[in-house]
């Protein structure tokens, strides 16, 4: 599969729900660098931040745009992040069924036919903004 196949069936799995597939696309040594927060290394970890972000958010990417380097190791993804704030998130204001619209962006790096890194930046201000109205 080349690399941009390789994104979109990760972000066509995100958008199905189907996290177990998003595992699957992944790097045994991936690298996860989220937003505001601290480096997760490895799929267990990859897959308990899934857990929590389904259990806490609705959310849905529309307008994907993807995009790859020559040789295929590294790409980059454009999205809007269409959510709905389903449960109060630690540190975070209290969830109560808010809606949310977010630009976003990942970055990726591809190894060995997987994803071995995924960097995900949004606006935490907007959405914080947002889901205080």
């Amino acid at each position: 599969m080349d690399t941009k196949s390789l994104i979109a069936a990760y972000y066509d799995a995100f958008n199905a729900g189907r996290t177990d597939d998003m595992l699957d696309l992944l790097h045994d040594e991936v690298e996860h660098h989220v937003n505001e927060g601290q480096i997760r290394r490895g799929k267990a970890l990859f897959a308990e931040f899934n857990a929590h972000m389904t259990d806490s958010y609705k959310e849905n990417l529309t307008d994907i745009v993807i995009f790859a380097n020559d040789a295929g190791d590294r790409a980059a993804a454009e999205f809007v992040v269409n959510g709905t704030y389903l449960k109060t998130d630690s540190g975070l204001p209290e969830a109560k069924g808010q809606t949310y619209r977010l630009p976003a962006g990942s970055f990726f790096t591809i190894r060995d036919g997987k994803i071995a890194r995924v960097t995900t930046y949004y606006n935490l201000a907007d959405w914080m903004r947002q889901v205080s109205q």
